[in-house]
């Protein structure tokens, strides 16, 4: 008879936590929807500014200062501070903008010459265009810089067969919202899991473009530098980079004034190879993560600080003399 108490109670704890799942995603897709009610500038200036004011004063506020002391030692505090302020901002900014993704990107390339949100430089136009009609697979890395969702939409602008490595959101209603508003407009999403990498080398058989996002901690990553300090990079781009050797390309989108954003590509990458020309999985991470840091040194006050990139797991351990 307890057991099988037992197994009620968490049956019923179960069902509660999944209704309580379900009326949760119908109020966030709800509110989504009536975010869109709001014009889209108004709305990011408006989420920008609160999480500005709110942000210093959360407990994620300790976490990026300190991040921000160890990567930038030579900078002063006021200037800290000012940078932090910045990411708050840009992170209210992308949650307005979430709800208007499809309005923000306006880029017409039989127009490239129209003034509108979006921008690209020739050599990046030259770049996607020699991506579209190259007939081969690559990989796209991106890093969470300004809006981190644009740069999937840039290979549906140029008609590239594309697919986004993406993580699924807790709230299975959310999910089925971001698949069947962003599909058409980002080409294939897959859902970070252990069936991902079998369905992302399935994309890149077809010949299609795979982007993700590289510059979060990953337990069971392969060691890299990055801003001087020890941590750790998922090696799921070099992996498949190694088995098609295919094209690696960073794609990141740069926020303007006035609330433009410019659309960049970078030339293919080289790989590390190593002296038998396979491709080394730790030397090319150290590679995209090198290129990854040079864009967040441009634009610090557009990256995401907030998070821990850093673990004390990771730092070098000091030996005391015998």
């Amino acid at each position: 008879m307890p057991s099988m108490m037992k197994r009620m109670k968490r049956r019923l704890r179960r069902l509660g936590k999944r209704a309580g799942d379900a009326m949760l995603g119908a109020l966030a897709v709800r509110l989504i929807k009536g975010l869109r009610l709001i014009p889209p500038n108004a709305l990011a200036d408006f989420t920008g500014w609160t999480m500005r004011t709110i942000g210093p004063l959360l407990p994620e506020n300790k976490l990026g200062r300190a991040n921000l002391t160890a990567a930038f030692p030579e900078k002063s505090p006021a200037e800290i501070d000012a940078i932090l302020r910045g990411a708050w901002d840009n992170l209210g900014r992308m949650g307005a903008e979430f709800a208007h993704l499809d309005r923000l990107w306006d880029y017409d390339p039989n127009q490239p010459n129209r003034r509108g949100r979006i921008e690209f430089t020739q050599q990046d136009i030259d770049h996607f265009l020699q991506l579209a009609n190259d007939g081969k697979p690559a990989l796209i890395f991106a890093a969470h810089l300004a809006n981190w969702e644009l740069p999937a939409i840039c290979a549906a602008t140029y008609q590239l067969d594309s697919a986004a490595l993406y993580r699924r959101p807790n709230i299975a209603a959310i999910d089925r919202w971001l698949r069947e508003t962003r599909t058409a407009s980002m080409g294939e999403l897959i859902a970070t899991g252990l069936d991902a990498p079998v369905k992302i080398a399935d994309a890149l058989k077809r010949g299609a473009h795979v982007g993700m996002l590289v510059d979060q901690y990953y337990v069971r990553g392969v060691e890299v530098t990055f801003f001087g300090r020890r941590t750790r990079a998922n090696p799921l781009l070099a992996r498949l980079a190694q088995h098609f050797d295919c094209p690696i390309h960073g794609a990141r989108i740069v926020r303007l004034p006035d609330h433009r954003f410019r659309a960049e590509l970078t030339d293919a990458i080289a790989p590390v190879r190593g002296a038998d020309g396979k491709i080394d999985i730790a030397g090319t991470m150290q590679v995209i993560t090198n290129v990854v840091e040079g864009w967040i040194r441009e634009h610090p006050e557009q990256w995401l600080w907030l998070h821990r990139r850093w673990r004390p797991e990771d730092a070098p351990r000091v030996t005391g003399r015998s």
